[in-house]
């Protein structure tokens, strides 16, 4: 895909493939190339798969931490982020399409909050869920029921649900084309800055809720 605005480098998740080593260094070096200038525009992730049996799998309170803070860079990019959503989208798919600015989900896509043993997954997809919606995720949180595109639509957790997500993505970078980045940022935090609770306040008691829930699995 190509046209005014966008990026020559596409991205692509598999939420089904758990978080690992190297999926967090992709996405340093993702951000690092948008930081340092090389290429405008609006930078796009394509994204679908959830994990089949639970979320936790190899994962470690360092790696998650990890995970967490390059998903905190992406939500900070002075370019413009969009997801595109297939399919069922759970796991480091769910968590990538929840931090950048914009999601476009094709029709049939639906939100996956993973249940990872007798609970959801309790990472920042639910800070981030909560702040872009409010109590319309309650169940998708707590029982782990996915959530379908025009639900997600309906509530704002996607801004369009097409077949062709192209001509969306295309608006989406010639209407941001020429912003600034610092401004951008601002702008991004004066939304971020509305709900009560900071990302910063907020991260440990997730991670510390990870970190149970992995010492749970590891004890089971």
């Amino acid at each position: 895909m190509s046209g005014a605005g966008m990026r020559d480098d596409v991205v692509r998740i598999d939420g089904a493939a758990p978080v690992t080593p190297s999926l967090v260094e992709e996405f340093q070096a993702l951000c690092d190339r948008v930081e340092d200038g090389l290429g405008a525009g609006l930078t796009t992730v394509y994204v679908s798969g959830t994990p089949a049996g639970g979320r936790s799998g190899e994962l470690s309170v360092g790696l998650v931490t990890k995970w967490e803070r390059v998903l905190r860079r992406l939500e900070r990019l002075p370019t413009p982020t969009a997801t595109v959503l297939s399919g069922d989208c759970g796991g480091a798919a769910l968590d990538v399409a929840l931090a950048t600015d914009f999601r476009v989900a094709e029709p049939g896509a639906r939100l996956v909050v993973a249940v990872d043993g007798d609970a959801t997954w309790p990472g920042m997809a639910l800070f981030r869920l909560a702040r872009l919606s409010g109590g319309a995720i309650r169940r998708a949180a707590l029982l782990g029921v996915p959530m379908d595109a025009s639900r997600a639509l309906t509530v704002g957790l996607v801004d369009a649900v097409t077949v062709d997500p192209g001509p969306v993505l295309l608006e989406l970078a010639e209407q941001s084309e020429g912003l600034a980045g610092s401004e951008l940022a601002i702008r991004r935090q004066l939304l971020a800055d509305a709900v009560r609770t900071s990302f910063e306040e907020a991260l440990g008691s997730h991670l510390a809720a990870c970190d149970r829930t992995l010492r749970r699995g590891a004890g089971a």
